[in-house]
């Protein structure tokens, strides 16, 4: 009997070490939920995450704070979600750069895979291919011909070198085993200039950022990046059924959290954002900036994301790109 005080005193010890993780689980989140985007505000990804915010925050009645840390095309947000703390109050909506980083890096402070406990893909945009009004071209079969009757002759104009625009380029070169040539350029914006005014005859565009060029007439859509065809642009075909099977380079945007986040955590953060994906305002509100909602389960978007990571690296490397 005289036992009885010590014995209770260490499974109260042992009670109170075990006790404390189970709490927390059933009171997440106990505070406001920290989401990392490594673009600056007003962009697609920042207004992707801005909208799921705040579904989530109305949900999980705490607030969701977007912090914008740019820089590194988004190396730099990615490393932050890395290194902090597996307590599910820091996220990171990653994009398809966080996948291309990999190869186009020599190296990076974390492990674009297994630094990273992969929650959700959230949506996904497609690029589309466009051409100067006056190019002869009217589709990829005809690029495809054009080009192979005048290799490294025709050039394509992106946004910049190692962006999503630049590899789509080079996996369409690649994969129709035509030689165009790459000419970047500071932005979106001249680039498009540069096709409009015929300086250039092609560019891989993001949808939104071309649309209304392409319905006003002055350039035409050859197709699109994505497997499926665009809501947005339900006329031009998508490369991959104008004769470039498997082709796609869409613009994905994800959320991850660092590697260590409980099952229980990551089970709450991906239930909540897939409510807010099924709400008809978020679900339109991201329609509108030119992306198609999707979601799915952790372990689909980290299969997912091992997939780009390989075939953007094994692109990149082949191609020989690197950037500073």
């Amino acid at each position: 009997m005289r036992r009885s005080p010590c014995i209770a005193a260490v499974v109260c010890l042992v009670s109170g070490c075990v006790i404390p993780p189970v709490l927390h689980a059933q009171q997440y989140p106990a505070r406001p939920i920290r989401m990392v985007v490594g673009f600056p505000p007003g962009g697609a990804a920042d207004l992707v995450a801005r909208i799921l915010g705040q579904k989530m925050a109305e949900s999980m009645r705490q607030q969701v704070v977007i912090d914008n840390r740019t820089g590194a095309g988004s190396a730099i947000a990615s490393e932050i979600g890395a290194r902090s703390t597996p307590d599910g109050y820091t996220v990171v909506m990653i994009t398809s750069s966080h996948a291309s980083n990999a190869g186009l890096y020599k190296k990076l402070a974390f492990d674009p895979l297994n630094d990273f406990s992969t929650i959700a893909l959230v949506a996904s945009a497609s690029q589309v291919l466009i051409a100067n009004a006056a190019f002869p071209a009217k589709n990829i079969s005809e690029l495809i011909e054009l080009a192979k009757a005048r290799p490294g002759q025709i050039d394509y104009a992106s946004g910049g070198t190692g962006s999503t625009t630049h590899l789509a380029g080079k996996l369409l070169g690649k994969m129709a085993n035509i030689n165009i040539r790459h000419l970047p350029y500071k932005g979106a914006a001249p680039a498009m200039t540069a096709v409009i005014g015929g300086e250039v005859p092609l560019q891989f565009s993001s949808l939104p950022g071309a649309l209304q060029q392409i319905r006003a007439g002055r350039v035409k859509a050859l197709a699109v990046t994505s497997l499926k065809r665009a809501a947005q642009l339900p006329d031009a075909p998508t490369i991959a059924e104008s004769g470039v099977t498997g082709y796609e380079a869409s613009n994905w945007y994800g959320v991850v959290g660092p590697a260590g986040l409980s099952r229980a955590v990551v089970e709450r953060l991906n239930g909540e954002l897939l409510r807010a994906l099924r709400s008809p305002d978020a679900s339109d509100s991201i329609s509108r900036q030119g992306a198609d909602p999707t979601g799915n389960s952790p372990r689909e978007f980290q299969a997912y994301l091992k997939a780009e990571i390989v075939k953007w690296t094994n692109l990149i490397r082949a191609a020989n790109i690197r950037v500073e």
